[in-house]
């Protein structure tokens, strides 16, 4: 089997979301993880509920196929440890507040003395400059220093509580991803490694990407339900006859149209494709009356045979055994032990589809400091 990142070679220092969510994509595509936990101050998401074969279900699915170390990063003897093996390693990533790392010896003006070729990221809320270096925060607050809960929500319950970390995973995860890879191709020419920085609030705001090029270059500046797709059309989502909700997404003409003449609505059919903003109004109070006339199964049955971007709202659950879960292939089962494949554990599946290569399943997350040869 063809693994795409097979021979890098990572040392992972980072707990909760953020960090090891990124190096959970690295180790599917078949990168070797070695996750340095505290003997003593066990990672939080190992204590979060619920659980399956004696962990917590969420460590084992964030920490699948990475090896599991236990080092108490205030023993010297074990700093040392970690740099006799630092030449043999390709990436760092770590998590910490700005300055712990550096105070630990860890730190990458240390660690690339040792290893000239080493790519070093650090993961923090807002970044290792600037006025809130030193600041706590979790995902609401960056989402709300980012520009992004500003403009989302409703103007009687303003912005939303969501029920993901956006900027932990979309802000800090991803960027990670995209930045250490693309340091490791760099590598390839220049034959040295980097210091990479991402704040997960300086990521989140560049998810604004449309809204902030209205405001940047086009003076624009977007409030709660004042836009294309936070509730200033009837882009939207709609409540049923039995209380659930469908999504209506049909901003192009011919999808505007079709929805029109599907449910009847004459308000739609009369004014065309563009109204104006006064209209947009009277035009979702038209399909909310037309959408809560009927249950959802109602709905799905009509909308499975026309083509307007019109889907149903679905329960985690339900998404998770559909149809197109199933097709797609979301869940794959995991060893709990790379040598005893017959006992699994139902995960996420990593969501990425090459062509040749594929991706790694070998076991859940580890029990802390499993790996004990290291």
């Amino acid at each position: 089997m063809s693994y795409a990142l097979k021979g890098l070679k990572i040392l992972d220092f980072s707990t909760l979301l953020p960090g090891p969510f990124a190096t959970l994509y690295l180790a599917d595509m078949g990168a070797e993880v070695v996750h340095i936990e505290s003997p003593t101050r066990p990672d939080l998401v190992r204590l979060m509920p619920p659980f399956a074969h004696g962990q917590a279900t969420t460590h084992n699915y964030l920490n699948r196929n990475k090896h599991s170390v236990a080092l108490d990063l205030k023993n010297p003897e074990h700093i040392e440890q970690i740099k006799s093996r630092i030449a043999d390693y390709d990436i760092v990533v770590e998590q910490f507040r700005p300055g712990v790392m550096q105070r630990l010896g860890l730190d990458y003006p240390t660690l690339s003395a040792l290893n000239p070729r080493l790519i070093y990221c650090s993961i923090t809320g807002y970044g290792q400059t600037g006025p809130y270096i030193d600041r706590a925060g979790h995902d609401i607050n960056y989402l709300a220093l980012s520009g992004i809960a500003g403009h989302s929500g409703r103007l009687e319950s303003g912005p939303p509580a969501m029920g993901i970390q956006i900027a932990d995973v979309a802000g800090g995860s991803m960027h990670a991803l995209v930045a250490i890879l693309a340091a490791v191709i760099e590598r390839q020419s220049s034959g040295q490694g980097q210091y990479i920085d991402i704040s997960m609030t300086d990521c989140a705001a560049t998810l604004n990407n449309m809204a902030a090029s209205a405001s940047l270059a086009g003076n624009q500046h977007q409030q709660i339900e004042s836009g294309y797709l936070n509730g200033g059309t009837f882009y939207d989502y709609y409540q049923t006859q039995d209380d659930r909700y469908l999504s209506i997404g049909s901003l192009e003409p011919q999808f505007m149209q079709g929805l029109a003449q599907l449910l009847d609505l004459p308000i739609i059919l009369e004014k065309g494709a563009s109204f104006a903003p006064e209209d947009h109004a009277l035009v979702k109070q038209a399909i909310r009356d037309k959408i809560s006339s009927q249950p959802l199964s109602h709905w799905q049955a009509l909308f499975s045979q026309a083509d307007f971007c019109v889907e149903p709202v679905l329960k985690l659950d339900e998404a998770l055994h559909s149809e197109l879960a199933q097709q797609r292939e979301w869940v794959v089962q995991v060893p709990v032990k790379a040598d005893q494949r017959e006992q699994t554990e139902a995960q996420l599946a990593c969501p990425i589809k090459f062509s040749r290569s594929t991706m790694r399943y070998q076991f859940i997350g580890q029990a802390l400091g499993e790996t004990e040869e290291w």
